[in-house]
Protein backbone atom coordinates (compact mmCIF):
# COMPACT_ATOMS: atom_id res chain seq x y z
CA UNK A 1 0.00 0.00 0.00
CA UNK A 2 2.82 1.89 0.85
CA UNK A 3 4.36 1.50 -2.89
CA UNK A 4 0.92 2.44 -4.16
CA UNK A 5 0.78 5.97 -2.72
CA UNK A 6 4.11 6.60 -3.50
CA UNK A 7 3.46 5.98 -7.35
CA UNK A 8 0.35 8.25 -6.96
CA UNK A 9 2.57 10.82 -5.43
CA UNK A 10 5.05 10.47 -8.56
CA UNK A 11 2.00 10.58 -10.41
CA UNK A 12 0.23 13.24 -9.23
CA UNK A 13 4.04 15.62 -9.32
CA UNK A 14 4.13 14.81 -12.45
CA UNK A 15 0.48 15.52 -13.72
CA UNK A 16 0.26 18.87 -12.02
CA UNK A 17 3.05 20.59 -13.47
CA UNK A 18 1.43 23.74 -15.19
CA UNK A 19 3.11 22.26 -18.59
CA UNK A 20 0.45 18.82 -18.13
CA UNK A 21 -2.08 20.78 -16.80
CA UNK A 22 -2.50 22.39 -19.92
CA UNK A 23 -2.33 18.90 -22.06
CA UNK A 24 -4.77 17.95 -19.96
CA UNK A 25 -7.32 20.82 -20.25
CA UNK A 26 -6.75 21.34 -24.48
CA UNK A 27 -7.23 17.08 -23.97
CA UNK A 28 -10.76 17.30 -22.06
CA UNK A 29 -11.47 20.28 -24.33
CA UNK A 30 -10.89 18.96 -27.81
CA UNK A 31 -12.39 15.88 -26.69
CA UNK A 32 -15.65 17.11 -25.85
CA UNK A 33 -16.09 19.48 -28.82
CA UNK A 34 -15.25 16.55 -31.34
CA UNK A 35 -17.88 14.15 -29.06
CA UNK A 36 -20.31 17.10 -29.74
CA UNK A 37 -20.35 16.77 -33.20
CA UNK A 38 -22.02 14.05 -34.25
CA UNK A 39 -20.56 10.97 -36.37
CA UNK A 40 -17.07 11.01 -35.56
CA UNK A 41 -16.52 9.59 -32.01
CA UNK A 42 -13.32 8.85 -30.35
CA UNK A 43 -11.31 6.61 -33.05
CA UNK A 44 -11.58 9.40 -35.54
CA UNK A 45 -10.90 12.15 -33.35
CA UNK A 46 -7.61 10.43 -31.95
CA UNK A 47 -6.82 9.50 -35.35
CA UNK A 48 -7.03 13.09 -36.68
CA UNK A 49 -5.23 14.17 -34.09
CA UNK A 50 -2.72 12.38 -33.38
CA UNK A 51 -0.12 14.31 -35.71
CA UNK A 52 -0.61 17.28 -33.46
CA UNK A 53 1.29 15.40 -30.70
CA UNK A 54 4.50 14.30 -32.66
CA UNK A 55 6.05 16.81 -31.06
CA UNK A 56 5.35 16.82 -27.80
CA UNK A 57 7.03 15.48 -24.75
CA UNK A 58 5.86 11.61 -24.43
CA UNK A 59 4.16 11.88 -20.72
CA UNK A 60 1.78 14.88 -22.31
CA UNK A 61 1.19 13.44 -25.63
CA UNK A 62 -0.39 10.54 -23.90
CA UNK A 63 -2.24 12.86 -21.51
CA UNK A 64 -3.41 14.60 -23.74
CA UNK A 65 -4.62 11.47 -26.23
CA UNK A 66 -6.15 10.28 -22.93
CA UNK A 67 -7.70 13.36 -21.95
CA UNK A 68 -9.59 13.73 -25.89
CA UNK A 69 -10.73 10.11 -25.52
CA UNK A 70 -12.80 10.32 -22.34
CA UNK A 71 -13.39 14.09 -23.33
CA UNK A 72 -15.59 12.54 -26.59
CA UNK A 73 -17.28 9.87 -24.25
CA UNK A 74 -18.60 12.80 -22.40
CA UNK A 75 -19.58 14.93 -25.38
CA UNK A 76 -20.99 12.37 -27.07
CA UNK A 77 -23.87 12.09 -23.82
CA UNK A 78 -24.22 15.83 -24.12
CA UNK A 79 -25.64 15.84 -27.38
CA UNK A 80 -27.55 12.74 -27.16
CA UNK A 81 -29.54 14.82 -23.87
CA UNK A 82 -29.46 18.08 -25.97
CA UNK A 83 -30.37 17.68 -29.57
CA UNK A 84 -31.13 13.44 -29.62
CA UNK A 85 -28.31 13.09 -31.84
CA UNK A 86 -25.37 10.62 -30.65
CA UNK A 87 -21.79 12.06 -30.89
CA UNK A 88 -20.69 8.17 -30.85
CA UNK A 89 -21.98 5.13 -30.70
CA UNK A 90 -21.71 4.81 -27.06
CA UNK A 91 -24.38 7.34 -26.45
CA UNK A 92 -26.72 6.03 -28.53
CA UNK A 93 -28.35 4.53 -25.95
CA UNK A 94 -28.54 7.90 -23.52
CA UNK A 95 -30.66 9.56 -26.35
CA UNK A 96 -33.49 7.31 -24.93
CA UNK A 97 -34.49 8.36 -22.15
CA UNK A 98 -31.87 11.30 -21.90
CA UNK A 99 -33.70 13.26 -24.76
CA UNK A 100 -37.17 12.65 -23.29
CA UNK A 101 -36.36 13.80 -20.10
CA UNK A 102 -34.78 17.36 -22.08
CA UNK A 103 -38.49 17.51 -23.59
CA UNK A 104 -40.28 17.14 -20.24
CA UNK A 105 -38.23 20.23 -19.03
CA UNK A 106 -35.75 18.15 -17.14
CA UNK A 107 -32.19 18.70 -19.67
CA UNK A 108 -30.33 20.09 -16.39
CA UNK A 109 -30.65 16.90 -14.07
CA UNK A 110 -30.23 14.18 -17.07
CA UNK A 111 -26.77 16.19 -17.94
CA UNK A 112 -25.76 16.80 -14.03
CA UNK A 113 -26.44 13.01 -13.84
CA UNK A 114 -24.60 12.09 -17.01
CA UNK A 115 -21.47 14.15 -15.65
CA UNK A 116 -21.84 12.67 -11.92
CA UNK A 117 -22.38 9.29 -13.10
CA UNK A 118 -19.23 9.47 -15.62
CA UNK A 119 -16.95 11.11 -12.87
CA UNK A 120 -17.62 8.75 -10.45
CA UNK A 121 -16.93 6.01 -12.79
CA UNK A 122 -13.95 7.57 -14.15
CA UNK A 123 -12.63 7.61 -10.50
CA UNK A 124 -13.62 4.20 -10.27
CA UNK A 125 -11.49 3.13 -13.22
CA UNK A 126 -8.57 5.61 -12.52
CA UNK A 127 -8.49 3.89 -9.01
CA UNK A 128 -9.07 0.02 -10.81
CA UNK A 129 -5.87 1.17 -13.15
CA UNK A 130 -3.87 1.94 -10.03
CA UNK A 131 -4.65 -1.01 -8.17
CA UNK A 132 -4.19 -3.67 -10.84
CA UNK A 133 -1.97 -2.21 -12.98
CA UNK A 134 1.63 -3.15 -10.73
CA UNK A 135 0.69 -6.53 -10.48
CA UNK A 136 -0.92 -7.83 -13.69
CA UNK A 137 2.67 -6.18 -15.34
CA UNK A 138 4.49 -8.21 -12.76
CA UNK A 139 3.12 -11.13 -14.56
CA UNK A 140 3.60 -10.17 -17.60
CA UNK A 141 7.70 -9.07 -17.47
CA UNK A 142 7.36 -13.47 -16.88
CA UNK A 143 5.79 -13.72 -20.22
CA UNK A 144 8.02 -15.28 -23.10
CA UNK A 145 7.32 -15.25 -26.86
CA UNK A 146 4.86 -18.20 -26.92
CA UNK A 147 2.84 -16.85 -24.23
CA UNK A 148 2.86 -13.13 -25.62
CA UNK A 149 2.03 -14.60 -29.53
CA UNK A 150 -0.81 -16.34 -27.91
CA UNK A 151 -1.87 -13.67 -25.82
CA UNK A 152 -2.15 -11.37 -28.78
CA UNK A 153 -4.32 -14.42 -30.86
CA UNK A 154 -6.94 -14.45 -27.86
CA UNK A 155 -6.93 -10.73 -28.04
CA UNK A 156 -8.16 -10.55 -32.07
CA UNK A 157 -10.39 -13.31 -31.59
CA UNK A 158 -12.05 -11.42 -28.92
CA UNK A 159 -11.98 -8.50 -30.47
CA UNK A 160 -13.78 -10.64 -33.29
CA UNK A 161 -16.29 -11.95 -31.09
CA UNK A 162 -17.32 -9.14 -28.98
CA UNK A 163 -17.06 -6.28 -32.33
CA UNK A 164 -20.94 -5.38 -33.57
CA UNK A 165 -22.08 -7.41 -36.68
CA UNK A 166 -20.92 -10.37 -38.52
CA UNK A 167 -18.10 -11.98 -36.65
CA UNK A 168 -16.96 -13.69 -39.74
CA UNK A 169 -16.40 -9.96 -41.22
CA UNK A 170 -14.60 -8.90 -38.18
CA UNK A 171 -12.41 -12.08 -38.60
CA UNK A 172 -12.37 -10.85 -42.44
CA UNK A 173 -10.81 -7.45 -40.85
CA UNK A 174 -8.54 -8.94 -38.42
CA UNK A 175 -6.88 -10.95 -41.22
CA UNK A 176 -7.19 -7.65 -44.06
CA UNK A 177 -5.42 -6.16 -40.90
CA UNK A 178 -2.56 -8.64 -40.83
CA UNK A 179 -1.83 -8.09 -44.01
CA UNK A 180 -1.45 -4.49 -43.96
CA UNK A 181 0.66 -5.14 -40.94
CA UNK A 182 3.57 -7.11 -42.66
CA UNK A 183 3.77 -4.28 -45.69
CA UNK A 184 7.49 -3.63 -46.05
CA UNK A 185 10.84 -4.69 -45.33
CA UNK A 186 11.24 -7.73 -43.65
CA UNK A 187 13.65 -7.97 -40.83
CA UNK A 188 15.00 -11.23 -40.87
CA UNK A 189 15.72 -11.58 -44.65
CA UNK A 190 15.68 -7.92 -46.06
CA UNK A 191 12.81 -8.97 -48.90
CA UNK A 192 10.21 -6.54 -49.93
CA UNK A 193 6.52 -7.03 -48.89
CA UNK A 194 3.98 -6.29 -50.56
CA UNK A 195 5.75 -2.96 -51.78
CA UNK A 196 4.21 -3.03 -55.43
CA UNK A 197 7.43 -1.39 -56.30
CA UNK A 198 7.03 1.79 -54.05
CA UNK A 199 10.27 2.98 -52.12
CA UNK A 200 7.97 5.20 -49.13
CA UNK A 201 6.50 1.49 -48.56
CA UNK A 202 10.20 -0.22 -47.52
CA UNK A 203 9.40 0.92 -43.99
CA UNK A 204 5.58 -0.51 -43.95
CA UNK A 205 2.50 1.54 -44.04
CA UNK A 206 2.52 4.30 -41.53
CA UNK A 207 0.15 3.71 -38.71
CA UNK A 208 -1.03 7.60 -39.02
CA UNK A 209 -2.32 7.02 -42.62
CA UNK A 210 -4.36 3.95 -41.75
CA UNK A 211 -5.59 5.08 -38.84
CA UNK A 212 -6.25 8.69 -40.27
CA UNK A 213 -7.94 6.97 -43.72
CA UNK A 214 -10.37 4.69 -42.10
CA UNK A 215 -11.70 6.68 -39.41
CA UNK A 216 -11.14 10.03 -40.09
CA UNK A 217 -11.65 10.43 -43.92
CA UNK A 218 -14.04 7.67 -43.89
CA UNK A 219 -16.31 9.36 -41.71
CA UNK A 220 -16.27 12.49 -43.52
CA UNK A 221 -17.24 10.30 -46.37
CA UNK A 222 -20.14 8.95 -44.62
CA UNK A 223 -21.42 12.08 -42.63
CA UNK A 224 -21.37 13.82 -46.14
CA UNK A 225 -23.56 11.29 -47.72
CA UNK A 226 -26.36 11.93 -45.08
CA UNK A 227 -26.86 15.35 -46.27
CA UNK A 228 -27.64 18.57 -43.93
CA UNK A 229 -28.81 16.75 -41.12
CA UNK A 230 -28.00 19.77 -39.28
CA UNK A 231 -31.29 21.99 -40.27
CA UNK A 232 -33.96 18.93 -39.45
CA UNK A 233 -31.72 18.70 -36.05
CA UNK A 234 -33.91 18.61 -32.85
CA UNK A 235 -32.18 21.57 -31.19
CA UNK A 236 -33.40 22.07 -27.64
CA UNK A 237 -33.96 26.19 -27.63
CA UNK A 238 -35.60 26.65 -23.85
CA UNK A 239 -33.07 27.77 -21.31
CA UNK A 240 -31.48 25.48 -19.46
CA UNK A 241 -33.33 25.63 -15.66
CA UNK A 242 -33.19 23.85 -12.73
CA UNK A 243 -29.87 21.90 -13.18
CA UNK A 244 -29.59 19.89 -10.30
CA UNK A 245 -30.80 16.70 -9.54
CA UNK A 246 -33.25 15.91 -6.81
CA UNK A 247 -33.03 13.96 -4.13
CA UNK A 248 -35.39 11.69 -5.50
CA UNK A 249 -33.46 11.56 -8.49
CA UNK A 250 -29.98 10.96 -6.63
CA UNK A 251 -31.39 8.15 -4.61
CA UNK A 252 -32.65 6.62 -8.62
CA UNK A 253 -29.33 7.11 -10.15
CA UNK A 254 -27.30 5.93 -7.28
CA UNK A 255 -27.87 2.06 -8.12
CA UNK A 256 -27.49 2.64 -11.84
CA UNK A 257 -24.32 4.33 -11.18
CA UNK A 258 -22.82 2.15 -9.37
CA UNK A 259 -24.30 -1.52 -11.46
CA UNK A 260 -22.88 0.52 -14.30
CA UNK A 261 -19.45 1.01 -13.04
CA UNK A 262 -19.23 -2.43 -12.39
CA UNK A 263 -20.44 -3.48 -15.95
CA UNK A 264 -18.04 -0.96 -17.32
CA UNK A 265 -15.12 -1.85 -15.30
CA UNK A 266 -15.33 -5.42 -16.51
CA UNK A 267 -16.50 -5.38 -20.16
CA UNK A 268 -13.68 -2.32 -20.15
CA UNK A 269 -10.97 -5.05 -19.51
CA UNK A 270 -11.92 -7.14 -22.65
CA UNK A 271 -10.32 -7.23 -25.52
CA UNK A 272 -12.92 -5.33 -28.46
CA UNK A 273 -15.53 -4.87 -26.13
CA UNK A 274 -15.08 -1.33 -25.05
CA UNK A 275 -17.80 1.23 -24.34
CA UNK A 276 -20.37 0.55 -26.73
CA UNK A 277 -21.68 -2.70 -25.51
CA UNK A 278 -21.11 -2.08 -21.91
CA UNK A 279 -23.51 1.03 -22.27
CA UNK A 280 -26.37 -1.31 -24.17
CA UNK A 281 -25.28 -4.02 -21.60
CA UNK A 282 -26.02 -1.24 -18.48
CA UNK A 283 -29.48 0.05 -19.93
CA UNK A 284 -30.69 -3.43 -20.46
CA UNK A 285 -29.58 -4.23 -16.95
CA UNK A 286 -31.51 -1.39 -15.53
CA UNK A 287 -34.82 -2.02 -17.34
CA UNK A 288 -35.04 -5.38 -15.61
CA UNK A 289 -34.61 -4.53 -12.42
CA UNK A 290 -36.07 -1.49 -12.48
CA UNK A 291 -39.42 -1.22 -10.57
CA UNK A 292 -41.73 0.69 -13.68
CA UNK A 293 -39.68 -0.37 -16.43
CA UNK A 294 -42.47 1.04 -18.59
CA UNK A 295 -40.90 4.51 -17.85
CA UNK A 296 -37.87 3.42 -19.65
CA UNK A 297 -38.14 5.52 -23.07
CA UNK A 298 -40.22 8.42 -21.32
CA UNK A 299 -37.57 10.08 -19.17
CA UNK A 300 -36.61 7.86 -17.08
CA UNK A 301 -32.78 8.88 -14.96
CA UNK A 302 -31.65 5.23 -14.28
CA UNK A 303 -31.40 5.17 -18.34
CA UNK A 304 -29.23 8.17 -17.79
CA UNK A 305 -27.06 7.25 -15.20
CA UNK A 306 -26.69 3.13 -15.69
CA UNK A 307 -25.23 4.03 -19.72
CA UNK A 308 -23.05 7.17 -18.99
CA UNK A 309 -21.22 5.51 -16.09
CA UNK A 310 -20.66 2.22 -17.77
CA UNK A 311 -19.26 3.75 -21.16
CA UNK A 312 -16.94 5.97 -19.01
CA UNK A 313 -15.94 3.10 -16.70
CA UNK A 314 -15.04 0.74 -19.72
CA UNK A 315 -13.36 3.99 -21.53
CA UNK A 316 -10.88 4.09 -17.96
CA UNK A 317 -10.61 0.36 -18.05
CA UNK A 318 -9.46 -0.50 -21.45
CA UNK A 319 -5.93 1.36 -20.40
CA UNK A 320 -5.10 -1.51 -17.95
CA UNK A 321 -3.97 -4.66 -20.91
CA UNK A 322 -2.71 -1.25 -22.95
CA UNK A 323 -0.54 -0.16 -20.32
CA UNK A 324 -0.28 -3.13 -18.39
CA UNK A 325 0.10 -6.20 -20.95
CA UNK A 326 1.13 -3.95 -24.21
CA UNK A 327 -2.22 -5.09 -25.85
CA UNK A 328 -5.00 -2.87 -26.66
CA UNK A 329 -8.55 -3.82 -25.91
CA UNK A 330 -9.66 -1.75 -28.63
CA UNK A 331 -9.71 0.50 -31.67
CA UNK A 332 -9.10 3.57 -29.89
CA UNK A 333 -6.76 1.85 -27.64
CA UNK A 334 -4.34 0.75 -30.61
CA UNK A 335 -3.89 4.50 -31.45
CA UNK A 336 -2.98 4.80 -28.25
CA UNK A 337 0.04 2.50 -28.32
CA UNK A 338 0.36 3.85 -31.80
CA UNK A 339 1.09 6.82 -30.02
CA UNK A 340 3.24 5.57 -27.55
CA UNK A 341 5.57 3.92 -30.61
CA UNK A 342 5.59 7.34 -32.47
CA UNK A 343 7.30 8.34 -29.37
CA UNK A 344 9.95 5.96 -28.92
CA UNK A 345 8.85 4.01 -26.37
CA UNK A 346 7.68 0.26 -26.93
CA UNK A 347 4.98 -0.83 -25.01
CA UNK A 348 4.67 -3.24 -22.63
CA UNK A 349 4.91 -4.00 -18.74
CA UNK A 350 8.69 -2.73 -18.97
CA UNK A 351 6.67 0.73 -19.35
CA UNK A 352 5.82 0.89 -15.75
CA UNK A 353 9.76 -0.02 -14.31
CA UNK A 354 11.38 2.01 -16.73
CA UNK A 355 9.05 5.27 -16.96
CA UNK A 356 7.39 5.47 -14.11
CA UNK A 357 6.74 9.04 -15.01
CA UNK A 358 4.65 8.45 -17.72
CA UNK A 359 2.40 5.55 -16.61
CA UNK A 360 1.59 7.29 -12.94
CA UNK A 361 1.78 10.65 -14.60
CA UNK A 362 -1.30 9.32 -17.16
CA UNK A 363 -3.45 7.68 -14.54
CA UNK A 364 -3.29 11.05 -11.80
CA UNK A 365 -4.05 13.22 -14.74
CA UNK A 366 -7.29 10.68 -15.30
CA UNK A 367 -8.59 12.11 -12.19
CA UNK A 368 -7.61 15.83 -12.96
CA UNK A 369 -9.25 15.64 -16.22
CA UNK A 370 -12.73 13.77 -15.36
CA UNK A 371 -12.51 16.52 -12.45
CA UNK A 372 -12.22 19.16 -15.26
CA UNK A 373 -15.25 17.59 -17.62
CA UNK A 374 -17.35 18.45 -14.63
CA UNK A 375 -16.10 21.72 -13.64
CA UNK A 376 -16.32 22.81 -17.58
CA UNK A 377 -19.16 20.99 -19.29
CA UNK A 378 -21.90 21.81 -17.27
CA UNK A 379 -21.56 25.62 -18.00
CA UNK A 380 -20.63 25.45 -21.70
CA UNK A 381 -23.91 23.70 -22.30
CA UNK A 382 -24.82 26.68 -24.35
CA UNK A 383 -21.72 26.92 -26.26
CA UNK A 384 -22.20 22.82 -27.75
CA UNK A 385 -25.47 23.82 -29.03
CA UNK A 386 -24.40 26.78 -30.88
CA UNK A 387 -21.73 24.67 -32.48
CA UNK A 388 -24.47 22.05 -33.74
CA UNK A 389 -26.26 24.65 -35.82
CA UNK A 390 -22.85 25.40 -37.87
CA UNK A 391 -23.30 23.10 -40.86
CA UNK A 392 -21.63 20.42 -41.74
CA UNK A 393 -20.13 21.85 -45.42
CA UNK A 394 -18.42 24.77 -43.08
CA UNK A 395 -16.57 22.17 -40.58
CA UNK A 396 -15.26 19.20 -42.85
CA UNK A 397 -13.20 21.49 -45.18
CA UNK A 398 -11.63 22.42 -42.36
CA UNK A 399 -11.45 19.13 -40.61
CA UNK A 400 -9.91 17.89 -44.40
CA UNK A 401 -7.20 20.49 -44.05
CA UNK A 402 -5.75 19.51 -40.77
CA UNK A 403 -5.75 16.11 -41.42
CA UNK A 404 -3.62 16.52 -45.08
CA UNK A 405 -1.11 18.92 -43.21
CA UNK A 406 -0.93 16.71 -40.34
CA UNK A 407 -0.25 12.96 -42.66
CA UNK A 408 2.19 15.11 -44.94
CA UNK A 409 4.05 16.43 -42.02
CA UNK A 410 4.62 12.71 -40.28
CA UNK A 411 7.31 11.45 -43.82
CA UNK A 412 6.71 14.55 -45.83
CA UNK A 413 5.76 12.46 -48.55
CA UNK A 414 2.96 12.74 -51.05
CA UNK A 415 2.54 9.05 -51.52
CA UNK A 416 1.17 9.11 -47.81
CA UNK A 417 -1.41 11.52 -48.73
CA UNK A 418 -2.84 9.20 -51.44
CA UNK A 419 -2.88 6.01 -49.08
CA UNK A 420 -4.69 8.26 -47.00
CA UNK A 421 -7.60 8.70 -49.65
CA UNK A 422 -7.00 5.40 -50.72
CA UNK A 423 -7.67 3.89 -47.16
CA UNK A 424 -10.39 6.65 -46.07
CA UNK A 425 -12.78 5.44 -49.65
CA UNK A 426 -11.86 1.68 -47.79
CA UNK A 427 -13.01 3.19 -44.78
CA UNK A 428 -16.09 4.32 -46.23
CA UNK A 429 -17.17 1.53 -47.93
CA UNK A 430 -16.38 -1.10 -44.96
CA UNK A 431 -19.30 1.41 -43.16
CA UNK A 432 -22.02 0.44 -46.42
CA UNK A 433 -20.82 -2.83 -45.83
CA UNK A 434 -21.06 -2.71 -41.99
CA UNK A 435 -17.84 -4.21 -41.48
CA UNK A 436 -16.21 -2.88 -38.11
CA UNK A 437 -12.93 -1.33 -38.84
CA UNK A 438 -11.46 -1.58 -35.18
CA UNK A 439 -10.80 -5.00 -35.33
CA UNK A 440 -8.13 -4.27 -38.69
CA UNK A 441 -6.62 -1.47 -36.68
CA UNK A 442 -6.19 -4.04 -33.85
CA UNK A 443 -4.74 -6.08 -36.17
CA UNK A 444 -2.53 -3.54 -38.11
CA UNK A 445 -1.16 -2.75 -34.45
CA UNK A 446 -0.74 -5.90 -32.95
CA UNK A 447 0.46 -7.95 -36.93
CA UNK A 448 4.26 -6.97 -36.50
CA UNK A 449 4.18 -7.93 -33.21
CA UNK A 450 2.70 -11.08 -33.07
CA UNK A 451 5.18 -12.19 -36.43
CA UNK A 452 8.01 -11.25 -34.45
CA UNK A 453 6.94 -13.56 -31.04
CA UNK A 454 6.08 -16.51 -33.68
CA UNK A 455 9.06 -16.45 -34.99
CA UNK A 456 11.07 -15.93 -31.49
CA UNK A 457 9.37 -19.35 -30.26
CA UNK A 458 9.75 -21.33 -33.32
CA UNK A 459 13.49 -20.43 -33.27
CA UNK A 460 13.90 -21.04 -30.13
CA UNK A 461 12.20 -24.52 -30.03
CA UNK A 462 13.99 -25.19 -33.12
CA UNK A 463 11.10 -25.09 -35.55
CA UNK A 464 8.30 -26.95 -33.07
CA UNK A 465 4.84 -25.52 -32.82
CA UNK A 466 4.08 -27.76 -29.72
CA UNK A 467 6.05 -25.22 -27.84
CA UNK A 468 2.67 -22.89 -27.48
CA UNK A 469 0.85 -25.70 -26.10
CA UNK A 470 3.69 -27.19 -23.75
CA UNK A 471 4.41 -23.44 -22.19
CA UNK A 472 0.88 -24.12 -19.71
CA UNK A 473 -0.14 -20.00 -19.88
CA UNK A 474 0.19 -20.14 -23.95
CA UNK A 475 -1.65 -23.35 -24.16
CA UNK A 476 -4.22 -21.56 -21.37
CA UNK A 477 -4.64 -18.90 -23.56
CA UNK A 478 -5.28 -20.91 -26.88
CA UNK A 479 -7.48 -22.94 -25.21
CA UNK A 480 -9.54 -20.19 -24.38
CA UNK A 481 -9.16 -18.67 -27.86
CA UNK A 482 -10.87 -22.02 -29.01
CA UNK A 483 -13.22 -21.71 -26.25
CA UNK A 484 -14.27 -18.09 -27.51
CA UNK A 485 -14.77 -19.48 -30.78
CA UNK A 486 -16.79 -22.51 -29.93
CA UNK A 487 -18.95 -20.43 -27.29
CA UNK A 488 -19.84 -17.57 -30.67
CA UNK A 489 -20.43 -20.48 -33.08
CA UNK A 490 -23.58 -21.75 -30.59
CA UNK A 491 -26.72 -20.42 -32.36
CA UNK A 492 -28.25 -19.46 -28.87
CA UNK A 493 -25.34 -17.09 -28.38
CA UNK A 494 -25.12 -15.73 -31.82
CA UNK A 495 -28.35 -14.67 -31.18
CA UNK A 496 -28.18 -12.41 -28.03
CA UNK A 497 -24.73 -11.13 -29.11
CA UNK A 498 -27.26 -9.81 -32.21
CA UNK A 499 -29.71 -8.68 -29.86
CA UNK A 500 -27.11 -6.83 -27.57
CA UNK A 501 -26.21 -4.41 -30.19
CA UNK A 502 -29.92 -3.42 -31.40
CA UNK A 503 -30.66 0.08 -30.48
CA UNK A 504 -32.71 -0.62 -27.34
CA UNK A 505 -36.99 -0.35 -28.11
CA UNK A 506 -38.47 2.79 -26.37
CA UNK A 507 -41.00 1.48 -24.07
Amino acid sequence: MEELFANLSLGFETAVSLQNLTYCFIGVFVGTLVGVLPGIGPLAAIAMLLPATFNLPPVGALIMLAGIYYGTQYGGSTTAILVNLPGESASVVTCMDGHAMAKNGRAGPALAIAAVGSFFAGTVGTILIAVFGPPLAEVALKFGAPEYFSLMTMGLIASAVLASGSMLKAIAMIFLGLIFGIVGTDVNSGMSRFTFGASGLADGLSFVVVAMGLFGFGEILSNLEKGEEASSRDLLNAKLTHLYPTWEDMKLSAGAILRGTAIGAFFGTLPGAGPTISAFSAYALEKKVAKNPEQFGKGAIQGVAGPESANNAAAQCAFIPTLTLGIPGSGTMALMLGALTIQGIAPGPQVMTQRPELFWGLIASMWIGNAMLVILNLPLVGLWVKLLRVPYRLLFPAILTFMAIGVYSVNNLDLDIYLTVFFGLMGYVFLKLKCEPAPLILAFVLGPLMEENLRRALLISRGDPLVFFTRPISATFLILTILLLIVMILPAVRKKREVAYQEPPAA
